[in-house]
């Protein structure tokens, strides 16, 4: 206050002090003080201690202008108002506290005051107490030893009275069920009465007591029997027992035992009811639902009341030598272990009966409540393995389930290929009539959409083993091993797998499966298994990932070998296509071959009916193969490809062979040239695998179909016009089987050692003109 009212420019010091004051009551920080510190040398600083204000002034004046100079003394006067109010104010809140602070002393004064008229009052009346207390001790102080004798002489009394009437006592507390009293009392003067037993009269209280005990314990036992009682009373008929030197392992096994006759009840209810549930119609949900609600619940609370009495109890005096509750625990554990295993007996069962596979929230459903109310056991039982041995029977149940879904599909697959098959075996319709057969490419969608829509479906019910709310989809196994091993190896790639083996199978040689395959059937699965290595598997697979969330921890299939394996089974299939497709028409060729007599036959005039078969068979498998399968890439055809003569008349050989100067050495040099001509000519592979495409199939099957027509027409004789008709019937064919393989000169090559073949063979070999051969096949 002083400081206050000292004028400011009297005091430096003071100035200095209110300053910090200032700084201390607005919580300047450190920095600025250390600014002030190491600038507080220069006579400058208006803050500083060393502070000259005419040194101040004279710099000023030298440095700044009349204009600076006024600004500069108006905000010296705002800096001085500005700090008179902050003066002002520090100076009302330190009053206003100093203010506070009288009125609380003064207060504090009041109440002590009375506070020390209270304690002078008390010191008065301890002082009279003292003065009492010491005039009593005095008074007594000669009766002391006797009065403390006959306190003595009447503790014996009593005890002895209460030795006397005990017999008494103990039947009153009997007549009025008075158990814990009886035992109680009896207790209290047990040692006595073996203490004192060799004296007639306690000997007499004793036997009396004996006898009424023994009462008393037969009317426990039997309370302890029958059970009816309720968990309060039980526990209490168990602790007198106890009490009573009962043995405590005599007790466990009659109070398990009697708890066992109504748990074996509940599970003979649910072998009734599993025999009678398809005569019933009980789905599973209400099996388990009983299971829960009957045995469970009574096994649990059997478990709570048996630890109650028998293990969780305190064990007092001698009962704590005995070691009661781990030989309890070990009969408890048996106990639930035995009922436990026959309960999941009935349960595994009743889950055995699920053959259907459609809905599946049922079952899971009902395996979620049978494990989520086993793990009550784990919290009463604790190193229990039923809640182990319940998991165990889900994970088998899952197992299962996946197998039975996985014969679903495979079924499901067989009948979609057998109404594929049926579609394809059905007479042709009117194309947009309202029955009208459908086409391949439809026949293919409508099969792999069928497929893919079927194992989608399953895997949304496989899903649901390991959905959020269910409680042992957090257990590991349905973390890891169930969606890597079970559901992606066990059902998804186990299923791809098996449609490609199935696939594979048409493949086998006639008068097996195989031989009675419908060619469409072949080619339509050859390109079902190649969509599936292009982009079907990897789509499930991916699917299959994110939906089950898929850890690879253990070793799984790769993408790569199962569309390599998809790879292989359609090239398999599609090289039987073209095996089996150029069996057919060379079938038709053999037996052309065959049934005709080429040494008399007649001039030719036609083209042979089986040519123009093989054209149009030709021709169909070309729109059937286009219609899955892209066209292919073709060699460059030359202009006067259908104009094509054969080397009957074209070929130096032949000309050598039919030239008017015919010699004997003639053969030897045709079989000479001929062979030197198949060395020089490209090696023709008749049964190479075939690509996929619509040119590499077409080519295949011709390949098939002229090598026979090749072979045939080696074993047999022909006359002038049988080498005729074939040099017509392979100009025919020349004219439209070079557009549909993918080089035209393999056509020719091979229709060409057909004639060249023919003419070897022949008796009379003399050509048909090529303008003559032409008219007739441009007639045909």
């Amino acid at each position: 206050m002083s400081s206050a009212t000292t004028p400011p420019d009297s005091d430096p010091t003071g100035r200095r002090r209110v300053h910090s004051m200032l700084k201390l009551y607005y919580g300047l920080n450190e920095e600025g003080t250390a600014a002030e510190q190491a600038e507080s040398l220069d006579p400058c600083d208006i803050n500083g201690p060393h502070f000259d204000p005419e040194v101040y002034l004279n710099k000023l004046r030298k440095e700044c202008s009349l204009g600076e100079l006024m600004d500069h003394e108006s905000c010296m006067v705002k800096q001085i108002r500005s700090l008179d109010s902050d003066m002002q104010t520090l100076v009302y809140e330190n009053y206003n506290k100093f203010i506070s602070a009288t009125d609380t002393i003064r207060k504090m004064k009041n109440d002590f005051k009375k506070m020390e008229d209270e304690m002078d009052c008390l010191s008065a009346n301890m002082a009279a107490i003292t003065e009492f207390s010491a005039r009593i001790s005095g008074t007594l102080q000669d009766q002391h030893a006797q009065i403390t004798k006959l306190s003595g002489v009447h503790t014996l009394l009593r005890k002895l009275q209460f030795l006397f009437e005990l017999p008494a006592r103990l039947n009153k507390c009997l007549e009025l069920q008075a158990y814990a009293q009886a035992v109680s009392a009896h207790r209290r003067a047990r040692c006595v009465l073996q203490q004192y037993s060799h004296m007639p009269s306690f000997r007499g209280i004793q036997d009396d007591c004996h006898v009424i005990m023994e009462q008393l314990a037969q009317q426990l036992r039997q309370k302890f029997r029958d059970g009816g009682s309720s968990a309060k009373d039980l526990s209490e008929c168990v602790e007198l027992l106890l009490q009573l030197d009962e043995p405590a392992e005599e007790l466990c096994d009659k109070f398990l035992s009697h708890a066992q006759s109504r748990l074996e009840a509940d599970l003979q209810g649910l072998e009734v009811e599993l025999k009678d549930s398809a005569v019933t119609d009980t789905d599973i949900l209400e099996f388990i639902d009983r299971g829960c609600n009957e045995f469970v619940s009574s096994l649990c609370l059997v478990i709570a009341s048996y630890q109650e009495l028998f293990i969780n109890r305190p064990q007092e005096g001698e009962l704590a030598s005995k070691n009661i509750p781990e030989m309890a625990n070990g009969k408890l554990h048996v106990f639930v272990d035995t009922l436990a295993a026959r309960y999941f007996s009935l349960v595994e069962q009743r889950i055995q009966e699920e053959k259907g596979v459609g809905d599946n929230s049922l079952l899971v459903r009902a395996l979620d409540r049978f494990h989520r109310r086993l793990q009550a056991i784990t919290k009463l039982l604790p190193g229990s393995a039923v809640p182990s041995h319940g998991t165990e029977i889900v994970v088998r149940a899952a197992r299962e389930r996946i197998k039975q879904y996985l014969s679903a599909l495979q079924t499901f697959y067989h009948d979609s290929l057998t109404d594929v098959r049926q579609a394809l075996a059905a007479p042709r319709l009117a194309v947009g009539g309202a029955n009208a057969t459908p086409s391949l490419p439809e026949l293919l969608t409508s099969l792999s959409n069928f497929i893919l829509n079927q194992l989608k479906s399953v895997l949304a019910s496989v899903h649901l083993f390991t959905a959020k709310d269910i409680t042992f989809s957090n257990k590991p196994y349905f973390k890891g091993e169930f969606c890597s091993q079970g559901v992606r190896e066990g059902l998804v790639v186990s299923f791809i797998k098996f449609i490609c083996q199935s696939s594979r199978q048409y493949c086998e040689s006639a008068g097996d499966r195989g031989g009675s395959t419908p060619p469409a059937l072949l080619l339509l699965l050859s390109r079902l298994c190649l969509d599936y290595e292009t982009s079907t598997i990897s789509y499930i697979l991916t699917l299959t990932d994110e939906q089950f969330l898929v850890q690879h921890h253990t070793p799984v299939t790769p993408v790569t070998a199962l569309c390599a394996e998809a790879r292989e089974a359609a090239q398999k299939l599609l090289n039987h296509y073209v095996k089996v497709q150029g069996l057919i028409i060379s079938q038709m060729l053999r037996k052309s071959v065959e049934t005709r007599d080429w040494v008399n036959t007649i001039e030719p005039r036609n083209v042979r009916a089986v040519m123009k078969r093989v054209v149009e068979d030709t021709t169909s498998i070309d729109v059937q193969v286009g219609l899955l399968y892209e066209e292919g890439v073709r060699k460059a055809h030359s202009s006067d490809s259908s104009k094509r003569t054969f080397s009957v008349y074209s070929s130096s050989r032949q000309q050598i062979r039919y030239a008017p100067s015919y010699t004997p050495s003639a053969p030897m040099d045709t079989n000479l040239l001929s062979n030197i001509h198949k060395l020089f000519s490209e090696r023709i592979d008749i049964f190479s695998p075939v690509e996929f495409n619509k040119v590499s199939v077409l080519t295949g099957i011709i390949k098939i179909s002229l090598k026979t027509f090749l072979e045939c027409v080696r074993l047999r004789t022909f006359g002038r016009y049988g080498l005729q008709q074939i040099q017509v019937d392979c100009h025919y064919l020349q004219m439209y089987l070079w557009r549909f393989v993918s080089d035209e000169n393999l056509v020719h090559f091979l229709l060409d050692e057909i004639v060249g073949s023919a003419a070897h063979r022949c008796l009379d070999p003399s050509p048909m003109e090529q303008s003559v051969i032409e008219v007739i096949c441009e007639r045909g």
